[in-house]
């Protein structure tokens, strides 16, 4: 966790905090600033047509934007995204953003989900979105404000939460950050989650520890 005002971090589990695990879905983020810049994606309106394979997800049965894609977490419509940026470009950007530990060998469509290679920690997690928040990340300032905008989880009168889950190979992740009127605080949480039915876990323990620093309210079934 970490408070930019007052540039105040705070960790349970340092060690882990430092280590690096495959980023799952969270890669999502960086992807899609890539597929952005590289033109794969034209804007956020573009339509990308279902493939017709029907999966266990029914939410990805259908046509889908980045906004949908990044929403429902469309694992397919990315895996298209990075055959088409290549693992010239996506290297390259990868360095430019010091993601992780930066490693794309194998097959372009899967090296962030089971197995990796990619990792990264979420220590590395959090500098990142820092770096989306104050725009300072090397790619335009259009493709980081369609990124942040389309990462809305919850908006209210007091705060913003943006935010992306990811989960594989036992790990489940949530990153983002809440803004508020005067700050904004970062989180990244993994932990080892050995079913899918204790996926939720990754939002509630960290909406519990948010609740407990004043940063979010807790909700009623939390």
């Amino acid at each position: 966790l970490y408070d930019l005002r007052h540039d105040r971090w705070k960790a349970y589990n340092l060690p882990r905090a430092e280590t690096r695990f495959i980023p799952a879905s969270t890669f999502k983020i960086p992807h899609a600033l890539i597929a952005l810049e590289t033109k794969v994606v034209q804007d956020p309106r573009q339509v990308f047509p279902w493939d017709g394979v029907v999966r266990g997800y029914p939410d990805w049965n259908r046509d889908q934007t980045l906004r949908t894609a990044m929403k429902y977490s469309v694992v397919p419509v990315f895996q298209g995204f990075a055959r088409v940026i290549g693992p010239e470009r996506m290297k390259e950007y990868l360095a430019k953003f010091r993601y992780g530990n930066m490693d794309i060998s194998g097959e372009i469509d899967r090296f962030w989900l089971d197995g990796g290679p990619l990792a990264v920690s979420a220590v590395e997690e959090v500098r990142f979105l820092v770096g989306l928040y104050k725009d300072a990340l090397p790619v335009s300032r259009e493709s980081q404000w369609i990124v942040k905008d389309i990462l809305v989880n919850e908006a209210a009168k007091e705060y913003v939460l943006r935010a992306k889950t990811g989960m594989a190979s036992g790990i489940g992740w949530w990153v983002g950050w809440v803004e508020t009127d005067d700050n904004a605080y970062f989180f990244a949480c993994n932990l080892d989650l050995a079913q899918q039915r204790n996926a939720g876990d990754r939002i509630g323990i960290s909406r519990k520890i948010l609740a407990s620093e004043k940063i979010l309210p807790l909700k009623e079934k939390e």
